[in-house]
């Protein structure tokens, strides 16, 4: 996927990373209108959806959705996103997420969008970000429709 800002910016990406709780899912369970966007962008992107996997459901919940399940230790969770990121390209990759432990990829990622929804979101995740977003849907729907990042990223 490529991203044209102007006035002489492009992002090139392959590789689109997703936190799961709090940004795909609340209280384990995948949100509404999520799945039929990400089957969507992976026509495009190489999906990824990294977790700790808390409520014990991210396998259920996506299964048959065209994305790469990366269960990931509890502790460190920052550092371990960040590495996973990292091991992909993390110059070449938009990454999304709301939490604190999701600050490290966001700041590092091609592209950072946090999104506050009904878990909210740390401050940390929003500074780190380049876009906030209001929901996950407005943030997938940023990838699907790029124009609309450079109306939101243009100098």
């Amino acid at each position: 996927m490529r991203i044209e800002i102007p006035p002489d910016i492009v992002i090139e990406v392959e590789h689109l990373v997703l936190d799961y709780n709090g940004t795909l899912a609340r209280d384990g369970v995948l949100l509404p209108g999520v799945a039929p966007r990400i089957a969507d962008l992976a026509g495009s992107l190489r999906i990824h959806v990294v977790t700790a996997d808390t409520f014990g459901t991210v396998t259920r919940e996506l299964q048959g959705l065209p994305c790469e399940i990366v269960t990931l230790p509890a502790q460190h969770q920052g550092q371990a996103k960040l590495d996973y990121a990292r091991q992909l390209g993390i110059e070449r990759s938009v990454c999304i997420g709301n939490g604190h432990n999701d600050r490290l990829m966001l700041a590092d990622a091609a592209l950072g969008i946090a999104v506050a929804q009904a878990e909210g979101a740390a401050a940390s995740a929003l500074a780190a970000a380049r876009i906030h977003c209001p929901s996950i849907l407005d943030a997938l729907d940023l990838l699907r429709h790029p124009k609309r990042l450079t109306a939101t990223l243009r100098d």
